[in-house]
């Protein structure tokens, strides 16, 4: 399909209820030519407006696009990163997505950033859902978290599930552009909050993922920053080892840049965005 690399269109916002009454914000950016739609979904402690210039990428290269702010995230209501269930971030991310389906006549592209990442594959490795095609941008499937800690999560999360905690995140590591670290800060939908509960979910469902890249079904490509400093990149390494007999995996590493891949600098980002291009390309998704 031709790219009409001007083309721009303003993200209607919506809300849609998941089935244990909980509200979440939606960003559409219908596109009435589409032959093809994508569903991006957010990382830890961010929102869905961070997805803008991704969004427009997609949007001028014939695509409708849908992000959603995340449970405990951005505009949808509740405490910040607190879950009622374990796997609820796995349910709504199906129930988005099922959504948006019916809703464009296409089941979409699945793309995931981080802790979306790590939701997105999953939900797919649960055959909650089945996209297209999946792509994982520096998923986390393994942080740098110590032993410890993770057996501390996992004990708070049955005595105090959603007590509010700092996540930590390194924001120095999101970019080698400064501009893009600082609208992190000054945005006040970013939160810099976790849960035990949802701790304990990132670990025990990254090293899940892991262990069952063999049974990846889906076409996928996977985007790994090699100079991680958010998530810890061995753990897209150990999955793309464990998923390389399925044959449906394409790995792609930048070994200089940082975790956010798609707000990187200029030249980073390219390169990124090139190889999404060629990849969406041999999929004849657009």
């Amino acid at each position: 399909m031709a790219v009409n690399q001007r083309a721009t269109h303003s993200a209607d916002p919506a809300w849609l209820t998941m089935p244990d009454g909980q509200k979440l914000f939606l960003r559409d950016w219908p596109n009435p030519s589409a032959q093809s739609a994508v569903l991006i979904v957010h990382g830890l402690g961010e929102h869905s407006g961070r997805y803008e210039q991704l969004a427009q990428w997609f949007f001028a290269r014939g695509f409708a696009v849908r992000s959603y702010d995340q449970r405990g995230h951005g505009h949808t209501p509740g405490q910040r990163s607190a879950l009622r269930h374990s796997d609820d971030l796995l349910q709504d991310l199906a129930t988005v997505y099922n959504d948006y389906a019916r809703a464009t006549g296409r089941a979409p592209l699945l793309l995931g950033h981080s802790m979306g990442g790590l939701v997105a594959v999953r939900t797919v490795l649960d055959r909650r859902i089945e996209p297209p095609a999946l792509v994982l941008s520096s998923p986390a499937l393994r942080s740098y978290e110590g032993p410890w800690l993770r057996r501390l999560a996992s004990v708070l999360t049955r005595v105090s599930p959603n007590l509010p905690l700092r996540n930590g995140l390194k924001l120095d590591g999101l970019s080698h552009d400064a501009n893009v670290i600082e609208a992190y800060r000054n945005d006040p939908l970013c939160s810099n909050k976790v849960t035990p509960r949802l701790a304990d979910f990132i670990f025990r469902a990254g090293a899940s993922s892991v262990t069952d890249a063999w049974q990846l079904r889906v076409p996928t490509l996977l985007l790994v920053a090699g100079s991680d400093r958010l998530v810890d990149p061995s753990g897209s390494r150990d999955f793309s080892s464990g998923a390389w007999a399925t044959k449906h995996l394409t790995s792609r590493f930048f070994d200089t840049l940082y975790h956010e891949l798609f707000n990187e600098t200029e030249t980073g980002r390219h390169q990124v965005l090139a190889q999404l291009a060629e990849w969406i390309r041999r999929q004849s998704l657009s």
